[in-house]
């Protein structure tokens, strides 16, 4: 009874859905295409599904066509097709194909192909020189923008200093006076007295007091030098002293003209004595002629006193000079501290100080990123810079395990990139066991001299939902001595597709804030592509 009820079974799996499979050719050429076809007969009502990606190797699929349908009563006739190829010649074997059909599982027969080698007769191919190379245009970099951006904000301050500091402004007339000599500076302000309405106005107290500084200023800086301030006979004593002692050749008959005048001077000013217009004119021109006299009256400077004045203006432009280099200096500094603190407060001290001295890992984190495929089925992925391909070593030649690596770094290194494709090509229908491939990377890094693994783990999904698994955690990694270790992070994302393993393996110095800025767009940016893609 039992023998009677398998049988039955059987017979209704059969008859219920059947499956077959079928290539249009066994034996191609490298690179050549072969049609692979999967025919399932069932019910209407059925879910069938079909396989997808890399589930061909060692053939590689590169195209998957559209389901044929043809419905026959309550009957469903699919056949989907696949275009695989190979690139090495040799004899391979498609392996069996899982088909799902509602909630039974179905397998195709492993078939059998061989791929070619193509001749080549030298002797008839003909020959050709050498292309020449071409140029390719270089990528632009944003590094010309910041270059223009410095340059124009040390113009412009340059430029602030200069104008502000260093330019020779044009003098104002009371500067272009004051550089004129004593006795040319009287003269002219006796002019300016001249063009004044004083006496028009009958103004003489402020007539008298413009006079009298005149000549008062003149004596302080040719005669004596508290002229200004002392009174009028302390002044006649002191001129009648200097006449006495020989030291200016003024007669007495000038300073009783300049007593005179002094003194009509302070009782116009004090008493509010009013002279006549025409007595305050004739002094306007007593005190131009005493002035004549008391330059006369000056002796001529002496070699040395020409020297001593000649020093005395070269320090007093040296003093100038220094001042606006001090100024200069200064501003500098200020402005530096100023856009320092700005740029500090916005982005942060330590940003600023690593952009200014250099951070090389600051630089990978900011600079053109590479976005590239690496293996097959390729992986997608995002480095600061291109991933070199490593040398693969068979590891089991009895399974016939096919490697292919491509990393940046080593585990001494701030920052490891290490992306590997395994293909097993002897694999049949077992599953990878994707544990079993964290415990050897985890031993292999173990091997490698990596101490106090931390693993935690977790599911990955990518953004273009493919899933698979993330072991990651903290690590004690080898230093540039033999014994000394340094702390760090790792993380491990493993995926497997039919008979494929790929990982991808990260190891980096975690006390540094870019590279782990770095390492979190690299995993971002991992995507999964199929070849149909």
């Amino acid at each position: 009874m039992l023998l009677v009820i398998v049988c039955a079974l059987l017979f209704t799996i059969n008859t219920n859905a059947q499956v077959t499979s079928s290539i249009d050719t066994t034996s191609i050429k490298i690179g050549e295409q072969i049609t692979y076809k999967i025919q399932v007969e069932a019910d209407s009502t059925n879910l069938i599904v079909f396989p997808e990606g890399q589930t061909f190797m060692p053939l590689e699929m590169i195209e998957s066509y559209d389901v044929d349908t043809t419905k026959n009563d309550a009957r469903l006739k699919l056949i989907k097709a696949y275009g695989l190829t190979q690139f090495d010649s040799g004899s391979y074997t498609i392996p069996k194909q899982k088909i799902v059909i509602g909630d039974k599982t179905f397998f195709t027969d492993s078939l059998r192909v061989k791929v070619n080698t193509v001749a080549v007769d030298t002797t008839k191919q003909k020959l050709y020189d050498i292309k020449p190379m071409i140029e390719v245009e270089k990528a632009s970099s944003n590094l010309w923008k910041y270059l223009l951006i410095g340059l124009l904000c040390i113009a412009l301050v340059a430029f602030v200093l200069y104008w502000f500091i260093w330019r020779k402004k044009p003098l104002t007339e009371e500067e272009e006076i004051a550089l004129l000599p004593p006795y040319d500076r009287a003269k002219l302000a006796l002019q300016k007295l001249d063009e004044s309405n004083y006496l028009q106005r009958e103004e003489l107290k402020d007539y008298y007091s413009e006079l009298t500084f005149i000549i008062r200023k003149y004596l302080d800086e040719k005669v004596y030098d508290r002229a200004l301030e002392s009174t009028t006979d302390e002044l006649i004593d002191r001129l009648n002293l200097l006449s006495d002692a020989r030291q200016i050749e003024l007669s007495k008959n000038d300073i009783i003209n300049i007593e005179t005048i002094l003194k009509r001077a302070d009782l116009v000013k004090f008493a509010k004595s009013a002279p006549d217009i025409e007595l305050a004119k004739l002094d306007r021109e007593t005190i131009d002629a005493e002035i004549d006299q008391v330059k006369e009256a000056l002796p001529e400077p002496t070699e040395e006193e020409k020297l001593l004045d000649q020093q005395y203006r070269e320090e007093q432009e040296r003093k100038k000079k220094r001042k606006k280099i001090i100024i200069t200096v200064a501003a500098s500094v200020l402005i530096l501290v100023a856009t320092f603190v700005g740029f500090g407060v916005k982005y942060g001290f330590k940003y600023v100080v690593d952009t200014i001295i250099g951070n090389e890992n600051k630089e990978l984190l900011e600079g053109d990123w590479v976005r590239s495929e690496y293996g097959v089925p390729p992986i997608m992925i995002s480095t600061p810079v291109v991933l070199e391909r490593m040398e693969s070593k068979a590891i089991d030649t009895i399974q016939q395990i096919k490697t292919t690596m491509f990393s940046y770094g080593d585990l001494n290194s701030p920052m490891n990139v290490l992306l590997s494709t395994t293909k097993f090509l002897n694999q049949g229908d077992n599953e990878i066991d994707l544990n079993l491939a964290i415990e050897g990377s985890l031993k292999t890094l173990e091997n490698n001299g990596v101490k106090n693994l931390f693993v935690k783990r977790e599911q990955f999904i990518t953004p273009n939902a493919a899933e698979g698994l993330k072991v990651f955690g903290t690590a004690d990694f080898p230093g540039e001595t033999q014994n000394e270790t340094r702390p760090g992070e790792y993380v491990i994302l493993v995926f497997t597709a039919e008979n494929v393993l790929q990982q991808i393996v990260l190891v980096w110095d975690n006390q540094d804030e870019y590279t782990n800025d770095t390492i979190d767009r690299i995993i971002d940016s991992i995507e999964l592509k199929k070849v149909e893609d």
